[in-house]
């Protein structure tokens, strides 16, 4: 590693930090704005991934930061380059993800004047991100790099963005050719040109020689006071240990910055309870825990005495706060003011982390009243609605039945298998059946409902669990998205097996939509060659259309993904009546 003090220019200082944070890799769409931070990252020893879309730079970083505990890191070029990750920077805040997105600019002298690619895009991403800055000078640019890393991860983790110009990046010599040369006074003559001049060497100087002057002070304490939180966790600890039906119920936000579940999985499995898990949380106690519970849960929130919620807002997914019993005590833990409180008022509210919440709850709780019958409930209820959905999967037919699909994927996964969802219809299916085998190997766009994570999230898993086997669940309508990230896959060697449900429409949105209105205008699709579109790209494309050969087809694509091969199953399903109803707007 190059030191600040040593280096060439911008690209170096940029990764000397990032190589104090002991960050992996770092995603891209090449462009000359940002060429220095790519070559400097490279020469440090991170690895570089150039991805086809802007927004799959950023997916791959968020995928990174939710599965290594570290912030996710992605550059790109000025103005559309910035402008096209718009819509991944508002996901992942929204996901509270710790990213960390450079966007190049043009030369400082220059903003403002029309020059190429010049807009301001610190008023567009501003309320898509945590924290935003410009830098201005070689001497702000590391600890401009160090607060930016520390914004995305301390407090409510979520991203960040940092504009930087060409003229910070690059080297001086290079700089000031550019800038003598453009502006016509390399040889200057007229006064004019002369006093042009004079401020140009000028400003060269206070751009790569003074010594940067920080100002914006220590990032802000919002820690509990600690004599109010001891109390807190106590009066938790005697609300769960008195109650007869307690459930837990684990959101996203109980995983960030985690870089070790272990402790978390250990201290929910020792409190014993029915617990809930969702979003990036599904994993956390492996494939079998006689704790989880995977269906069922608005019954068994209406049911519950106490409830604890950990990391999970007040949303549309715990209806606003109001599927909870008339006589339901709410415990809530989450790093956010806000959200402790938005649509319900909780009989306890803790803003702390919740994972750190609740290792020390089971720390405190040396015994529980017996609450078998309270579990077998549960568990009754699990079983009835897992036949249920065992009852409507058809092992024959023309087409290929997507719960019997998912139920034969479901004993092959491997137990490294790192699972992606993007998608509605097929992707909610897979959901009911597949079961992650181990912590932080769930990815899902999150509360944003965001299509087309897809294939960005595949090339941050696959940059961080090389061996691990990635599997990308796609709708033939989100498939569309990110489908060109096969071409990344095979350039950087990775092996991810995508599946596409095939149904020839937007089945989430039809299904509501010709009930409703009794038109499918914008809803159908073609039964297109998805399969031929991965091959185009350099990996493998299967089409499976016979009920017959999905153990095969599926036994095909893990032997091919072994081989280093990057493979997308073309998957004909049928229609189904499975999720009738289930649309969110």
């Amino acid at each position: 590693m190059r030191p600040p003090d040593k280096a060439r220019h911008g690209g170096d200082v940029i990764a000397s930090v990032l190589t104090r944070w002991k960050i992996p890799c770092l995603f891209t769409l090449v462009g000359g704005h940002i060429s220095p931070i790519l070559v400097g990252a490279k020469d440090a020893g991170i690895r570089v991934i150039d991805c086809r879309d802007e927004k799959n730079a950023v997916f791959a970083a968020d995928a990174v930061a939710r599965m290594t505990g570290l912030p996710g890191i992605a550059a790109v070029t000025a103005g559309p380059g910035v402008t096209n990750t718009l819509t991944a920077m508002k996901n992942a805040q929204l996901a509270q993800s710790p990213v960390v997105l450079f966007g190049g600019a043009t030369a400082t002298v220059l903003k403002g004047r029309g020059a190429l690619q010049d807009i301001d895009q610190m008023a567009l991403i501003h309320s898509s991100v945590k924290w935003a800055a410009r830098c201005s000078t070689v001497g702000q640019l590391e600890p401009l790099v160090e607060r930016a890393l520390k914004e995305a991860t301390s407090g409510i983790p979520g991203p960040v963005f940092v504009e930087v110009p060409v003229d910070v990046l690059y080297p001086e010599k290079i700089v000031r050719e550019w800038f003598m040369k453009e502006s016509g006074v390399e040889n200057a003559k007229t006064l004019g040109q002369r006093a042009l001049k004079v401020y140009l060497t000028g400003h060269l100087y206070r751009q790569f020689h003074v010594p940067h002057v920080d100002v914006a002070g220590a990032l802000p304490d919002v820690k509990l006071p600690r004599l109010r939180l001891e109390s807190q966790l106590d009066e938790a600890v005697a609300m769960v240990r008195n109650a007869d039906r307690p459930a837990i119920v684990i959101g996203s936000q109980t995983m960030v910055n985690c870089t070790d579940p272990g402790p978390l999985a250990n201290a929910v499995e020792k409190l014993g309870i029915p617990t809930w898990l969702g979003g990036v949380a599904r994993g956390l106690l492996g494939r079998h825990s006689p704790v989880q519970f995977r269906h069922a849960r608005g019954k068994a929130l209406k049911d519950a005495d106490v409830v604890v919620v950990c990391g999970f807002p007040f949303d549309f997914r715990m209806k606003y706060g109001m599927g909870f019993g008339k006589n339901t005590r709410v415990i809530a833990a989450n790093l956010s003011a806000e959200e402790l409180r938005k649509n319900r008022k909780p009989e306890l509210a803790l803003q702390m982390h919740a994972a750190d919440f609740l290792i020390k709850l089971a720390e405190k709780i040396d015994s529980q009243p017996n609450r078998s019958t309270w579990i077998e409930a549960c568990r009754k209820r699990e079983e009835a609605r897992d036949a249920e959905i065992t009852s409507k999967a058809k092992s024959d037919g023309e087409l290929i039945d997507p719960i019997y699909f998912f139920q034969r994927m479901e004993e092959k996964l491997a137990h490294d298998s790192v699972l992606i969802a993007d998608g509605g219809d097929f992707v909610a299916t897979a959901a009911y059946v597949l079961k992650p085998r181990k912590p932080l190997s769930w990815l899902d766009p999150g509360v944003f409902g965001t299509l087309g994570v897809g294939g960005g999230f595949a090339v941050g898993a696959a940059a961080v669990r090389p061996k691990a086997e990635v599997w990308i669940i796609w709708g033939d309508g989100s498939s569309a998205y990110s489908l060109a990230e096969f071409d990344t896959f095979v350039r950087c060697g990775m092996a991810p097996i995508a599946v596409i449900g095939n149904d020839a429409s937007w089945a989430q949105i039809a299904r509501d939509q010709v009930t409703i209105l009794g038109s499918d205008v914008a809803c159908t699709l073609r039964r297109s060659d998805y399969h031929k579109v991965a091959e185009g790209y350099g990996g493998v494309g299967l089409l499976l259309t016979d009920p017959k050969k999905v153990d095969e087809v599926l036994d095909q694509a893990k032997a091919l993904s072994k081989q280093g091969k990057p493979v997308c199953i073309n998957v004909h399903i049928s229609k189904t009546d499975f999720r009738e109803g289930s649309i969110s707007i």
